[in-house]
C-alpha cells in the first residue's frame, strides 16, 4: 500500500496526535477509538487530503467503511487516484 505511510503523517498533522505515526498502523481504527476524529476532524483530514493529493472527495465517497481503519482511509486515497 504506497499511501499508507502519508496518510498517517496526514492524520497525525491534523489531528495532533502525541504519539506520531509510529502509533498509527495499518489495522488501527479511527473511528470512535481517536478522540481527537470528531466530525469537524473529519473535515480537516479530508481537506488535507484533497490539497495533498489534488483530488476532490465527493460527499457520497464519505462512509464509516472509508473511515474505519487507517488502511481503509489510505485503500480509499488508492482507488481515488487509480481513476
Amino acid at each position: 500500500m504506497q499511501h499508507l505511510e502519508q496518510v498517517k503523517k496526514i492524520l497525525v498533522d491534523v489531528l495532533g496526535l502525541d504519539k506520531g505515526r509510529e502509533a498509527l498502523r495499518e489495522d488501527s481504527i479511527l473511528l470512535g477509538n481517536i478522540p481527537e476524529l470528531d466530525s469537524m476532524s473529519v473535515v480537516n483530514v479530508i481537506a488535507a487530503l484533497e490539497e495533498y493529493y489534488g483530488i476532490t472527495i465527493n460527499d457520497d465517497e464519505i462512509s464509516a467503511e472509508n473511515f474505519e481503519t487507517v488502511g481503509s482511509l489510505a485503500r480509499f486515497i488508492e482507488q481515488k487516484l487509480a481513476k
